[in-house]
């Protein structure tokens, strides 16, 4: 017996037991993640009909979506605007026959001033993968009145990941 009334070999057992509970605890943390996140791969986020919005607000929906790692799935008719700053997002699928809207920064239709319109242009392109991001940048951001319009077949051919079909 030891000096506390517990045998060593409860001791032992004690050790041990504590060890497993550990290991338990931080195996459920860590699963848990992962059961998360799979449970988020089986619950996209769907777009349907956007044609955008304020960048401020779109930039908050972007950071809690990739924050919660949910996938997106743009599947409406139409995405213009913020909305095509999902491309950016990691797993986001488009489908084929959605068209997608683009033009530079503005304050509800004036032009900013040009330190603001660059960087507002970048920040809207840190959203785009590559090529879309280039021809953003040197293209589609000088449109402020109206869209350039890109179908979802092209931003596929573009290396865009497609929708599955449902």
């Amino acid at each position: 017996m030891s000096g506390l009334g517990v045998s060593p070999r409860l001791s032992v057992r004690g050790s041990r037991a504590r060890i497993l509970v550990i290991f338990l605890v931080i195996s459920a943390l860590v699963f848990g993640m992962d059961f998360q996140a799979a449970a988020n791969t089986q619950n996209p986020y769907v777009v349907g009909n956007d044609r955008g919005g304020y960048l401020h607000d779109r930039l908050i929906e972007l950071e809690n979506l990739q924050r919660n790692r949910v996938l997106v799935e743009i599947r409406g008719r139409v995405c213009f605007s913020t909305c095509t700053m999902f491309l950016g997002l990691p797993g986001t699928c488009v489908d084929a026959e959605t068209i997608f809207g683009f033009h530079g920064p503005s304050r509800t239709g004036r032009k900013l001033p040009k330190k603001d319109f660059d960087y507002f242009s970048r920040v809207m392109a840190d959203y785009y993968p590559e090529p879309l991001k280039s021809w953003f940048m040197n293209k589609a951001r000088n449109r402020i009145s109206g869209v350039y319009k890109v179908k979802g077949a092209e931003l596929i051919r573009m290396g865009i990941s497609p929708c599955r079909e449902v």
